[in-house]
C-alpha cells in the first residue's frame, strides 16, 4: 500500500482496450517473476485478552507508531495513521484492526520467509512494550462481531454498509477473519490463463490444507475453516469461483468484461472515498456517475475497483491465490511455497493442469462448498481432498527442486512444504488439532488459544 494521491493525475479511460492492455502490462519475462507474501495477524491486549482499539496505550496506533524505529515511514489518512511504508512493502489495517504485512515482491521462498521472520520479530518487541499480542488464527476466537473496535478508513465504512445489502456475512469477512495469500507473475496472456485455471480449481485444496479457524464466539463452529465459509455468503457479484475462466477463450478481456459488471464501492477523490456502493463502473466511464457528475473514471479508480472483487484467486496484473487461513510462522512461509512450486516450474503446471483439466464445473463448486467444513476429509470423486494434496504437494516439491534455489545450508525451497507434508500424511490440518485439543487438554475453553495460537 502506498499514499494515495488525488486521481485526477491518472489517464483517463477512453475504451475497454485500455483496460485489456492494463492486465496485460502484467506479462513479464520468467526472470522477472517475483512473489508478493501478504499475511494478517488478529492482535489483542492481554491484560483481558480484548480486541485492539485503535487509539490507547495497547492499540493499533501504538503499534503502528512503535514499528516506525525500523525505518518504516507512516501513512496518514485524515489524519489518521493507518498504515507504514519501506522498501516496497507495507504495514496496513484490516477493518477490524487485523495487522497486515503486504511484503516486498522478491525472487525466492527464502527471501520469503526472512521478510516474515523480520516482520515478527519487529511486531513482537512493540507488542511486548505495549502489553500486545497476535493470535495465530484464521478467525477471532470468542470476539463477538460487536464488540470488534472499527478502524477509521474511509473505505471501511462505504463496505461496511454495503455489505448488509448483499449477503449475510460480509462483516463477520471485514472484522473478523484473518488470510495468508501470494500474489504471483506470468509471462503472456496463455500463461495466465493456464495459471489461473490451475490455481481456481485447487484453491479448495490449499484451503482444506491451511484450514486453521475452527472457532468462534467461544465454541467450535462446526467447521474446519469458518473463515472460508464466510466468504460463501459475503456477496455473490464479487466472490467465488468463476467458472467463465474455464470458458473456451477466456483471457484478459473476458476478465475485465466480468469486473465491469461488478457493482462499485467508491470512488476516491481528493483524500475521500466518495460512497458509489451498488453504482456501475461502465456509467463512470461514460461520465454518468452521479456522485462525481461529468467526471471520466481514470486507470487510477479502475485499480481501486479492481481490489474492491474478491473472487477465490484475484487478477490484477499478477495472479492473487486468496482460498487460505492465516497460520503459525512456518504456514507463512509455506503458502507461497506451495503456490510457487506449482506455478513457477513449466513442468509441474503441465502436471497439475493434466490433473484438474477434466474436473467439471460442479465438481470444482462442490470441493469448494465442502472444503470448509469437512477440510482435508472433503470427499471428492472416490476419495477425499487429502488424496488431491497428496498428489498437488508431490507436483509443487517437483516444481521447487526445479528452480533450484538452496540457502546457506544447501537445503532446496522444498524446506517449506515440511508442515504440509506431515498434514497430508496424518490427514490432519491446524483445525483438526485444534478441535482435539479443545475437546482434550484445553477442557472446552477456547482462551487456550491465547496462549498457544500466538505468534
Amino acid at each position: 500500500m502506498s499514499q494515495k494521491l488525488s486521481n485526477d493525475a491518472s489517464p483517463t479511460i477512453k475504451s475497454k482496450a485500455q483496460l485489456i492492455a492494463h492486465l496485460d502490462k502484467g506479462s513479464k519475462p520468467k526472470s522477472a517473476w517475483r512473489i508478493g507474501t501478504e499475511h494478517e495477524k488478529i492482535g489483542f491486549c492481554k491484560a483481558k485478552n480484548k480486541p485492539l482499539p485503535y487509539d490507547g496505550p495497547c492499540s493499533i496506533k501504538a503499534m503502528l507508531e512503535g514499528l516506525q524505529r525500523f525505518e518504516w515511514e507512516p501513512v496518514v489518512e485524515n489524519n489518521y495513521l493507518v498504515a507504514l511504508k519501506r522498501d516496497g512493502a507495507s504495514v496496513s489495517l484490516e477493518p477490524g484492526g487485523q495487522l497486515e504485512l503486504s511484503g516486498a515482491p522478491i525472487e525466492t521462498i527464502h527471501q520469503t520467509c526472512a521478510e516474515v521472520s523480520r516482520h515478527l520479530r519487529e511486531v513482537k518487541e512493540v507488542a511486548n512494550e505495549i502489553g500486545a499480542g497476535f493470535l495465530s488464527l484464521g478467525f477471532r476466537p470468542d470476539t463477538k462481531l460487536e464488540d470488534v473496535p472499527i478502524m477509521p478508513k474511509g473505505r471501511y465504512k462505504i463496505m461496511r454498509d454495503y455489505m448488509q445489502k448483499v449477503g449475510t456475512h460480509g462483516r463477520e469477512m471485514m472484522f473478523r477473519t484473518c488470510t495468508v495469500q501470494t500474489n504471483l507473475d506470468f509471462s503472456s496472456e496463455a500463461d495466465m490463463v493456464k495459471k489461473f485455471r490451475v490455481s481456481l480449481a485447487l484453491q479448495p485444496i490449499a484451503t482444506a490444507l491451511f484450514a486453521n479457524s475452527p472457532f468462534m464466539e467461544g465454541q467450535l463452529n462446526g467447521y474446519k475453516s469458518y473463515r472460508s465459509r464466510v466468504w460463501l455468503d459475503t456477496d455473490d457479484d464479487r466472490t467465488g469461483m468463476l467458472p467463465f475462466v474455464f470458458d473456451e477463450g477466456f483471457g484478459f478481456e473476458q476478465y475485465i468484461d466480468y469486473a465491469l459488471n461488478v457493482p462499485m464501492y467508491f470512488v476516491y477523490r481528493d483524500g475521500q472515498y466518495l460512497d458509489a456502493s451498488g453504482k456501475n463502473f461502465k456509467d463512470f466511464m461514460a461520465g454518468k456517475l452521479d456522485v462525481v457528475p461529468g467526471q471520466v473514471a481514470t486507470m487510477s479508480d479502475f485499480d481501486d475497483h479492481l481490489s474492491t472483487i474478491f473472487p477465490e484467486v484475484r487478477l490484477k496484473q499478477f495472479l492473487e491465490m486468496r482460498g487460505a487461513d492465516t497460520g503459525p510462522w512456518g504456514e507463512l512461509c509455506a503458502l507461497p511455497a506451495f503456490w510457487v512450486g506449482l506455478l513457477y516450474d513449466q513442468t509441474a503446471l503441465d502436471a497439475a493442469w493434466d490433473l484438474v483439466k477434466d474436473w467439471d464445473e460442479m465438481e470444482r463448486f462442490d470441493l469448494r462448498l465442502a472444503v470448509p467444513k469437512h477440510g482435508l476429509q472433503a470427499p471428492f470423486r472416490n476419495g477425499t481432498a487429502n488424496d488431491i494434496a497428496k498428489r498437488v504437494l508431490e507436483i509443487s516439491r517437483a516444481g521447487l527442486k526445479a528452480r533450484a534455489n538452496l540457502n546457506a545450508h544447501g537445503e532446496s525451497e522444498t524446506v517449506f512444504l515440511q508442515d504440509l507434508d506431515r498434514m497430508v500424511a496424518d490427514g490432519q490440518s491446524n483445525a483438526d488439532r485444534l478441535i482435539a485439543k479443545f475437546k482434550g487438554e484445553w477442557g472446552g475453553d477456547v482462551m487456550r488459544a491465547y496462549t498457544d495460537c500466538i505468534y
